[in-house]
């Protein structure tokens, strides 16, 4: 299970991280509101313990802004910030949990678990649009009775483009989602795995197709559409 932990005092992050990795959690760091909302966005992560006075965006609007592009992952803020107010503000803007600092692991590691269970009983198995259908459990893409095994990389970008049909997603935040932080000149990896999806979906004779933004991103249409 992997974990976002967007707060900008260093050595509260490395402690909370240290925590977490003694539960046996996956732990990513980020340490202003732009660059947690980017992370947030790729969808890659389980839960997201959010800070609410943060440098660049602060953690309300980050929330808000991440609910409002559609993305349901368990935030639980985690503050310093007390006041019923911010805790009522906090939760009517789609927080899962409010955390005040100073606080107990083994408290922060039960709300956790409480979240995450939450979580993966709402979780649908497979996503579809058009003919085709993505198993979440096996990574078998199929359609017209067929189906293609997918690599890890062509299923996390299967996946992201089905969980946002019709929108363009960035390139940078697709590269973000499969491979993580990378040096720009290794870019060309993204077209080389959007090739290998374009030929399954070819052999699937799916009705879907992924389409290129020319200098901004891919989007997976649904219908005859050309692909660039």
């Amino acid at each position: 299970m992997r974990i976002l932990v967007v707060e900008d005092e260093k050595s509260i992050s490395e402690a909370i991280k240290a925590i977490l990795e003694e539960a046996h959690y996956d732990v990513d760091l980020a340490f202003d509101g732009e660059t947690g909302m980017d992370y947030i966005l790729t969808e890659l992560y389980d839960l997201v313990l959010l800070d609410i006075m943060l440098p660049q965006m602060d953690g309300m609007t980050v929330l808000k802004r991440v609910r409002q592009l559609g993305t349901e992952v368990p935030i639980i803020f985690l503050t310093a910030k007390s006041q019923l107010d911010d805790k009522v503000s906090g939760l009517d803007l789609g927080a899962d949990d409010y955390i005040t600092k100073p606080f107990e692991a083994d408290e922060l590691l039960a709300r956790i678990r409480a979240r995450t269970r939450q979580s993966s009983i709402l979780k649908v198995n497979h996503l579809k649009l058009g003919n085709i259908m993505l198993n979440l459990d096996n990574r078998e893409l199929s359609a017209n009775n067929h189906e293609v095994k997918l690599s890890n990389k062509e299923f996390l970008l299967m996946e992201t483009l089905l969980r946002h049909p019709g929108q363009i997603i960035p390139k940078n935040q697709l590269i973000l989602k499969v491979w993580g932080p990378m040096d720009g000149s290794e870019y060309n990896q993204l077209e080389v795995f959007i090739s290998f999806l374009r030929k399954k979906l070819r052999f699937l004779k799916a009705n879907v197709a992924i389409k290129t933004t020319k200098g901004v991103g891919y989007s997976l249409e649904e219908g005859p559409k050309k692909v660039c």
